[in-house]
């Protein structure tokens, strides 16, 4: 099957709906919440964690086969990206996934994207730029030199990951478009196409999202050498459940940020509607920097679930860091911004 190549042009704003049905907790979940959450160590913020973010902790050990095939990439590893932490072993990253067109359950991605086809692909540049570009498959891997970034990935939902990222900066493609002097933000579209993405045909399996999903950064943001398209992980091209072809990976920032699945690159002269923040305003900003200080409505983001080696009881918390612990590369472009309020 072959995805629909006709995308929806520009970025429309969406409505927000109401929780899903498939965000309340499962009968047996909710039978055994007070033993796993003691087990986890959780404590009382495991209370506060609504079900269908609870429902990913039993999605360790799944070792269904993966039908999709990625191909090795050629790329540097950059010592100036580096980071003491341990990665995150691959089968936990490709098992443990948030990509609601394929379902909201942890192991739904990668259950429900083995089909996916990304040949042909096409992401579009345009907006308020001298020179509109558009990529295909074979340009996400040769018109850029590719490089490895060993990344943190903090999730809304207080886990976390290692993840060794390969692609190129986002703001080396921006440089090739020409940026004009009258932008000020950053647009991101995923892939529209129900009949590939089956969460996206139905509103209960989507998580309540209208779709197309969108995103956006400043532009400051944006042109961060930090921001990063990755195409790879791992040293090969993304399966489908991590974003292919295409995805944006934004390190100091909730993991929500990290759009997947790209097909159209906007930059404009305001700031863009997102998916997220359209959905439920009150729970989730515009900005979304990790900020240990600032709470989830619903639960604490001063600690994280590491997923690590092992199963679910291996899972250790570790205390959540200030933008993620990049704040000696980002926290200058909030200087002058009340990070409490805009969150």
């Amino acid at each position: 099957m072959t995805h629909n190549t006709r995308f929806t042009k520009g970025i429309k704003r969406q409505s927000a709906w109401d929780l899903a049905d498939n965000q309340v907790t499962p009968e047996a979940v909710f039978k055994d919440r007070r033993n796993i959450v003691k087990a986890l160590g959780l404590g009382a913020l495991g209370a506060s964690i609504p079900g269908y973010v609870q429902a990913g902790l039993f999605d360790f050990g799944n070792k269904s086969p993966s039908t999709f095939t990625t191909s090795p990439l050629k790329f540097a590893q950059p010592t100036a990206f580096a980071i003491p932490d341990p990665l995150t072993p691959e089968s936990k990253v490709t098992r443990h996934n948030n990509f609601y067109e394929f379902g909201t359950s942890k192991q739904d991605p990668f259950d429900n994207a083995q089909g996916f086809n990304v040949n042909p692909w096409s992401l579009q540049i345009d907006g308020l730029v001298d020179k509109p570009i558009t990529l295909d498959l074979d340009d996400l891997t040769k018109r850029f030199a590719l490089e490895e970034r060993r990344y943190r990935l903090r999730c809304v939902e207080a886990w976390s990951m290692v993840v060794p990222w390969v692609g190129f900066s986002l703001a080396s493609l921006l440089k090739e478009a020409g940026v004009k002097s009258s932008a000020t933000h950053v647009a991101f579209e995923t892939l529209f196409d129900p009949d590939q993405m089956p969460g996206q045909k139905n509103r209960l399996m989507g998580g309540g999202i209208h779709y197309p999903y969108v995103e956006g950064l400043t532009l400051e943001e944006a042109m961060n050498p930090l921001a990063f398209l990755a195409i790879g992980l791992y040293g090969k091209t993304l399966p489908p459940q991590n974003g292919a072809p295409i995805r944006l990976v934004v390190p100091w920032k909730y993991g929500f940020k990290s759009i997947k699945s790209i097909v159209k690159i906007r930059v404009m002269d305001k700031q863009p509607p997102t998916s997220w923040n359209q959905l439920a305003s009150h729970e989730y900003g515009f900005y979304a920097n990790v900020n240990p200080e600032v709470d989830h409505p619903r639960w604490s983001q001063a600690s994280e679930r590491s997923i690590g080696e092992g199963g679910l009881f291996s899972a250790k918390r570790i205390p959540t860091q200030m933008f993620n612990g990049y704040g000696e590369q980002v926290a200058g472009l909030y200087k002058n911004l009340d990070l409490r309020k805009y969150y």
